[in-house]
Formats: C-alpha cells, structure tokens, sequence
C-alpha cells in the first residue's frame, strides 16, 4: 500500500477522496488512510462537507435518477430508466453496484404489525385465489386500509386498486377507520368510473369490510364482493404492498411531529398522483399505470 500510494501525500482533500475510492475494493479504507497520514477522524469530516468527487457519466446519471425518484426504485428499475433517459445501456449488476457504492438503494419498507381481526358480520368467498391479474379494467379491484402516524396522531387510509394496471381508482384518508370511511371510498371509485357493474372487489375479512352497511352497498352497486382468508395478508398482497410503499417512501423518513394532517392528506395526494402518472412498474412492461391503461384503451 505504501508503495502504490507513498506518494501522494499531502495532496488535497478531494483528490485524498477520490484515492480512497479507487482503492478500496483492493485495500480497507483504515489501510488507505494510514499510508496517506490521514486520520479516519478527518477523512469523514471531509465526506460530511461534501468535498467533490469527480463522477463517471454514469454514476452522474444514476445518482440523478434515485434522487429524482425519491430513492423508490430498486436498481432494476433504475438500469431501465438509465437507457431510455440517457441512452446508457449497462448491466443491471453494474447499476447495482454503483448504487450500493453510493448507497443509493430504495428504502427498505418496516415490517407490518399483524392484528387479529374482529367478529365477523358477512363473509365472501375468496374469489382471486391470488391470481392478481385482470385482462381489461373494472374485472378486479383489490381494497384495504392502512394507518399513517405522524407524531402522537394517526390518520387511516382507505384504497381501491384497479388489477388490470393497479391504477389507484380511489382513495380517502379519516381520522377514524370505521366503516364510513370505506363506503365513501367505494362511491367515489364507482363514481370516477361510470359505475360498472360486476366487478370483483376484493378486501380482508375485516369488521367494516363484513359490515351489512358496506356489503349492503357491494350488492347495490351490482359489484361482487371476494374476501381474504382470516388473518391471511398473502391473499391481498398487492395491496398491502402498495401501502407499505407508501410508508417506506414518503413517510417513513419524516418528522411527522412538524406536520398538520392537512399537510399528510397533501403529501398523500401528491404520492398518489406520483404513483399513477410517474411510477413506473415492472409487472406492466415499466409503463406506468396511466400510461399503461391508455396503451390498452
């Protein structure tokens, strides 16, 4: 190590940077530091100024794309938005590689606290069997609720996702969970879609999903209801995992302390606009589900 790098004492911070990244795959980073003369104690104050560091057009590149996406997308996604937007065509592993180096990797969503559920009033069969696929618009909606904390208060909201290109048909956000709150969801998604009839919405077992007032309003609405099994997430999966994106990207990383609800029904608007225009998804050929749902129109 001193051999290769006995001479490049005293160089500026940057350049003592960019040393330690060119030789840390071959040497520990304690290694390096200790031929330069420089103390570890220095060498991170200097990474915490943001000393420059000079970029390849690539790393450029992704770093511009995982900071515009807000750090939500894997590096698959990233790879596939690297060719279109910069005509940069690498290997999946080397986009991988670069986002790990510069610790670009999407957030990783917290694991969800299961409940157990409440008596149940109206049980529905499950009829997706967990085939989360629908060949035209208004087959198969999927429907649940989730909370969102910030600070000492927590508001919960309801969803309904279109399966043909899980396209957010409709969305409220109560102070309460009861079942209000989901009918309110249920008319506006007929609403905002011309009422269609026979189509399959399917929920968990919960106790306002088994309600008579909500079931009541499925049969009204000539829609067929399908339910989960008891205590079973996998059976609503796609669901549940759009609401744990929302948690892990918009957030999971905020002091909600700061924020009114007022400001979390805006942030959600926002994300949910986000996630129908902007968000592309692999499932759908990385169109996203607007694009997608005018493609098939």
């Amino acid at each position: 190590m001193k051999k290769v790098l006995g001479n490049e004492r005293g160089v500026e911070k940057e350049l003592i940077l960019q040393l330690v990244e060119r030789y840390r795959k071959k040497y520990t980073i304690t290694a390096i530091l200790s031929a330069l003369g420089v103390p570890r104690s220095t060498y991170y104050r200097w990474l915490a100024e943001g000393a420059t560091i000079v970029l390849t057009e690539v790393e450029e590149a992704i770093i511009a794309l995982c900071k515009k996406t807000k750090y939500r997308f894997g590096h698959r996604k990233i790879k596939k938005l690297l060719k279109e937007r910069y005509k940069l065509d690498r290997h999946r592993n080397t986009v991988q590689s670069i986002m790990q180096k510069f610790n670009l990797q999407c957030r990783i969503k917290p694991k969800r606290k299961w409940k157990s559920q409440g008596e149940s009033v109206i049980i529905a069969p499950n009829l997706l069997q967990r085939n989360f696929t629908a060949s035209a618009s208004n087959q198969k909606w999927v429907t649940d609720i989730t909370y969102i904390q910030y600070g000492s208060s927590t508001m919960y909201l309801s969803t309904i996702m279109d399966l043909f290109n899980n396209e957010i048909v409709a969305y409220k956000m109560y102070d309460h969970q009861q079942t209000q709150l989901i009918i309110d969801t249920l008319k506006e998604a007929l609403e905002l879609r011309g009422n269609p009839e026979g189509v399959i919405i399917h929920s968990d077992q919960g106790s306002v999903y088994t309600s008579y007032a909500y079931q009541d309003l499925v049969k009204e609405s000539h829609l067929v209801s399908s339910m989960s099994r008891r205590g079973n997430c996998w059976d609503n999966a796609v669901i549940e995992s759009f609401h744990s994106n929302i948690k892990s990207e918009e957030f999971q990383y905020v002091k909600f302390n700061s924020l009114h609800n007022i400001n979390v029904v805006e942030r959600m608007d926002e994300y949910m606009r986000y996630y129908n225009e902007d968000r592309i998804l692999e499932k759908l050929g990385y169109l996203t589900p607007k694009e997608f749902g005018a493609q098939a129109a």
